[in-house]
């Protein structure tokens, strides 16, 4: 069959990924990556078309419908080159590779991915979104590829040469800065950076688009309660306040959209990703601890509960994404005009959320082409007070509101991507599970419990009997060995999960985890994890991920899991592993908080002062509902004996075996052993006693952790 020619269906439609199977039914004749394009480019000798996107992606679904649709720009393609379509979350190391190539390139970079590559898969062109035909500067795909082609026929000899230039650089970029010292100073020096870059206006980082940076949030914490700097927690609460008031938070259905196109988190772009749900809940659980603003805890509720009713399949693991677009429009599924809610509500409900919601007749934003105003409303909370209302929102605001969001589920909903990613819903998992930890909530604890057994029971046996978890599940199929953020996150998952519940099998999956993560991605010559198995050939160079973005590396979560399984255990190999992992991402930081809060925040941790709680015999609520209430980050606590019976407590000791003398003092009566810096102190049978000690144990900075109600 002529490749020119369009076809019914290319070579996209035998995949899994929902982003590649978007792609299923273009003119353009798509290869997913593997051998059989690569083999196809050297036999005709055409350089590759590669683009890399995401399901949910705005800007790929532009590009498609201009281009990739267009039988004209898949004519050019066809002929000249051959092309493969890449989903990023799939495959992230394909991503990360030419990632840096365009970034390099162009200073900058994005979804979607558009770079040309030799048939040896060196790249020498690249760029991120391309229109049809050229304008306003941009170059568009009928000017530019007949130009790739004439140059990779014609200068063939620079073109190699470059592409060799170009590989080279990037290996040179992905050898590791020279370990150091991961000390105190680093956490000063982040917070004097991420201090002088706060927006005291609007919250958050920066100016527009503002994405949210959960984990910038988690240090600025730890770092209030290690020094007591106030203005550290006042960015935090005021960030939180703010993301949650504008049209960023989705005020009838929960959950957060990716980012604020706008500097003051008004007009979103729409689309909602899993891994952002997981890390700002958690950032909200954190604030309610370290606050008491019962308004950080409804919203974390919120974005979860979006989660669990949303984005939970059948097998209990949770789904990945709900898109921007709907009807070929970004947002249209989420907008209101005025009309439309006083033809829905009773007059005195339609005037609430009108003027609750800032709801304005030609509409509360300008369209971006045009900059006209559509009559469309983005819903976010006009009035400052209502912050304080959201604790006790009245009974006709909560009735309108779920007349609202029932006539928007019958409108024409987004594309949901619902294959599963073993790394996202580890993130997940862990916030499941805090959930149910902090708001005493187990209905959480079993969303967390059903994810982590549908991921574990995914893993398969090697040729040589060990496990391998698998990266992605779609249609009853596991597949893709994972990668190091799969183990990472899974295992972050799990250690919160064991918090939540105590029950010791979550414990030694999460060290399961870390022991195959050390023998399939850690450094034997250096330090850090690799983002591939050592089994995995490598896509231009090994990457070692330090760089904390939308979400924390797999080295700052493995730094932290280390840490935690490391005093929760009583393992010196765990602490020495966390040592050097600490050491070359302090190295990679060079003196820089932009990236590195993850990692910072466990540094808080490996610098102490951190305790060791066992709580032996029958647990105290008043003791749990203390220790629930306060933000302490560098507490670790274990049951013993844990629930379950003999099974359980001869795990937990197998685990944890300095854990196996600690036995109630009293029988039948609760005591506690605080335990700190490698010493334990007396155990205590009056709770008050005990919780005296564990204050004075991680006293820092004078910063007294909260209880609900009271205000910083």
């Amino acid at each position: 069959m002529d490749a020119t020619t369009s076809r019914t269906t290319n070579r996209l439609a035998g995949e899994q990924s929902p982003y590649l199977l978007q792609h299923q039914h273009n003119p353009v004749d798509w290869y997913p990556w593997g051998d059989e394009a690569w083999q196809r480019a050297k036999a005709e000798d055409k350089p590759v078309f590669l683009s890399v996107g995401y399901s949910t992606c705005h800007w790929c679904h532009v590009m498609e419908r201009e281009s990739f649709e267009d039988q004209e720009v898949a004519d050019l393609l066809n002929r000249h080159f051959v092309s493969i379509k890449v989903d990023r979350e799939e495959r992230p190391e394909i991503d990360q590779a030419y990632m840096e190539v365009c970034q390099m390139l162009t200073g900058h970079g994005g979804w979607p991915l558009t770079v040309i590559l030799t048939p040896d898969r060196l790249p020498f062109f690249a760029g991120t979104y391309f229109p049809k035909r050229s304008r306003f500067g941009r170059a568009g795909l009928m000017d530019l590829l007949p130009r790739l082609a004439e140059v990779w026929r014609e200068q063939r000899e620079q073109v190699t040469e470059s592409a060799a230039q170009i590989t080279q650089h990037v290996r040179m970029q992905q050898r590791t800065a020279a370990p150091a010292e991961p000390d105190e100073r680093l956490l000063r020096e982040g917070f004097h950076q991420l201090s002088t870059a706060y927006d005291d206006r609007n919250g958050g980082f920066g100016s527009r688009p503002k994405f949210p940076q959960p984990h910038t949030l988690y240090f600025l914490l730890r770092y209030w309660r290690r020094t007591g700097e106030r203005r550290a927690l006042r960015m935090v609460d005021d960030t939180l306040r703010r993301m949650r008031l504008g049209g960023m938070f989705d005020q009838l259905g929960g959950g957060f959209h990716r980012y604020s196109t706008d500097e003051r988190w008004f007009l979103p772009h729409f689309e909602k990703m899993l891994y952002d749900q997981a890390l700002l809940a958690i950032a909200y659980l954190e604030g309610y601890q370290a606050t008491g603003k019962v308004q950080h805890a409804l919203t974390a509720r919120s974005v979860l509960d979006y989660v669990r009713g949303e984005l939970t399949g059948e097998h209990g693991s949770f789904y990945s994404a709900d898109d921007a677009d709907s009807e070929g429009e970004e947002g249209k599924f989420y907008v209101w005009s005025t009309a439309e809610v006083r033809e829905l509500l009773p007059r005195t409900q339609a005037d609430l959320i009108i003027r609750t919601y800032g709801l304005r007749d030609e509409g509360n934003f300008r369209e971006e082409a045009t900059g006209k105003r559509t009559g469309d409303n983005v819903l976010y909370l006009a009035d400052e007070a209502a912050w304080e209302r959201l604790a006790n929102p009245s009974p006709d605001l909560v009735a309108a509101g779920r007349t609202l969001l029932a006539a928007r589920d019958k409108r024409e909903h987004p594309f949901r991507d619902d294959k599963v990613l073993t790394d996202w819903n580890g993130l997940a998992i862990a916030a499941m599970a805090r959930a149910a930890w902090v708001l005493g909530e187990p209905a959480y604890a079993r969303a967390a419990e059903d994810a982590a057994r549908h991921i574990l029971g995914g893993a398969v046996r090697t040729p040589e009997g060990k496990r391998r978890l698998q990266h992605r599940y779609r249609n009853g199929q596991w597949d893709i060995p994972a990668y190091l953020d799969d183990y990472a996150y899974l295992a972050w998952g799990l250690v919160e999960l064991y918090a939540a519940t105590w029950d010791p099998q979550y414990l030694g999956e999460a060290k399961a985890l870390v022991d195959e993560a050390g023998e399939l991605f850690l450094d034997g010559g250096a330090a850090g994890y690799y983002l591939t198995a050592n089994d995995t050939p490598a896509v231009l160079a090994r990457h070692r991920p330090a760089y904390d973005g939308a979400t924390p590396a797999g080295n700052s979560v493995m730094l932290q899991v280390l840490l935690y399984l490391a005093r929760l255990l009583g393992d010196a190999a765990l602490e020495e592993t966390a040592a050097s992992t600490a050491a070359m991402l302090a190295g990679e930081a060079g003196g820089s908080a932009w990236g590195r809060t993850h990692f910072l925040s466990a540094l808080d941790f490996a610098l102490g002062p951190t305790a060791e709680v066992v709580i032996a015999g029958q647990v105290d609520d008043t003791v749990l509902s203390k220790l629930r209430q306060g933000f302490e980050p560098n507490l670790t606590l274990m049951r013993t004996p844990p629930p379950g019976g003999p099974d359980g407590a001869e795990q937990l000791s197998r685990l944890a075996p300095w854990t196996k003398a600690l036995a109630p003092v009293d029988s039948g009566k609760v005591t506690i052993y605080v335990c700190s810096s490698g010493e334990c102190r007396l155990p205590s049978g009056d709770p008050a006693e005990a919780l005296s000690t564990l204050e004075s144990v991680l006293a820092r900075g004078g910063a007294d952790a909260k209880s609900p109600g009271t205000e910083p």
